[in-house]
C-alpha cells in the first residue's frame, strides 16, 4: 500500500504521495502507469468509462474515480525520459472484481494509449 495521495499538480522533480484505493472482498488489485498524459486526462478517461470523480468536481483535481465493480487511485509524478527530457507519468492503482477489471483496463489503455499521438 501507498501512503496518502497528496493534491495538485507536481513541479519537476516532484512526486505526489500515492494510495491505493479501498477494496471489497474478493477484488483484485492492478496498477498501471503511463507517460506523457496528465492525471486530468486519465480521471476523464475513467469518467468516460463510467466512473465518477470521488472527491473533486474538476478530473484536474482529481485522486479518485469509482464505477460499478471498481475503484481507482490516480497520481502524477515527473520522470526523466532522456537527459534533459522530463514528462509526467500517471499512476492508476486499481482494485475491482476481476471480470469488471479484465473489460476495463484494455478500454483504459487504448484511451492512455490514444493521447500520447
Amino acid at each position: 500500500m501507498f501512503p496518502p495521495v497528496a493534491g495538485g499538480t507536481t513541479n519537476p522533480g516532484e512526486t505526489e504521495e500515492r494510495t491505493d484505493p479501498p477494496s471489497e472482498e474478493g477484488w483484485v488489485r492492478r496498477e498501471v502507469a503511463y507517460r506523457g498524459i496528465s492525471r486530468r486526462l486519465a480521471a476523464h478517461y475513467l469518467v468516460n468509462l463510467g466512473g465518477e470523480l470521488v472527491d473533486a468536481d474538476d478530473p484536474a483535481e482529481a485522486t479518485r474515480v469509482d464505477g460499478e465493480g471498481w475503484r481507482a487511485a490516480l497520481s502524477a509524478e515527473t520522470v526523466t525520459a532522456a537527459a534533459s527530457i522530463r514528462l509526467t507519468e500517471v499512476s492508476v492503482s486499481f482494485a475491482g472484481e476481476e471480470s469488471v477489471l479484465d473489460t476495463l483496463l484494455p478500454k483504459f489503455k487504448q484511451k492512455a494509449m490514444r493521447a500520447g499521438g
